[in-house]
């Protein structure tokens, strides 16, 4: 991506370090102009993502990318954990699965907030990709 890029990275250990992620994106998204409403939304993302790394991974690293060109902005969120990985995907993706006795809202909530979202798991290592982009 060529124009101006920025980085964030927060470390996710302990409950508190899901808002220093929300804030992280929030602040990204503003930095490159992107509305309240897909800072909510951003906010949204991180939340679910990283108290999913938390939970079922002990922790993880939320990073924050942007990208900025004279045509689009662009912001990508990923998380990454070396937990036990989602054995099943697709059924993580649907509405309503849980493997931990919540709503199952999380990830089928993170892929309809974004423009696209990518997951790669193993034991051992899960990394979620998803990011949103703006006309300028």
């Amino acid at each position: 991506m060529s124009g101006t890029a920025t980085r964030a990275v927060v470390d996710i250990r302990v409950q508190d370090d899901i808002l220093r992620a929300r804030q992280a994106s929030r602040a990204a998204a503003a930095a490159i102009g992107f509305g309240t409403v897909d800072q909510t939304r951003l906010a949204t993302v991180v939340s679910e993502l990283t108290r999913n790394a938390l939970i079922y991974a002990g922790g993880g690293a939320c990073r924050v990318l942007t990208g900025l060109t004279a045509q689009e902005r662009s912001i990508v969120i990923e998380v990454e954990d070396q937990g036990p990985g989602i054995a099943d995907v697709t059924g993580a993706m649907t509405r309503g699965y849980s493997t931990g006795g919540g709503l199952g809202l999380g990830l089928a909530a993170v892929h309809k907030l974004m423009d696209d979202m990518t997951i790669e798991t193993r034991p051992g290592h899960t990394l979620v990709r998803t990011w949103m982009t703006r006309r300028r």
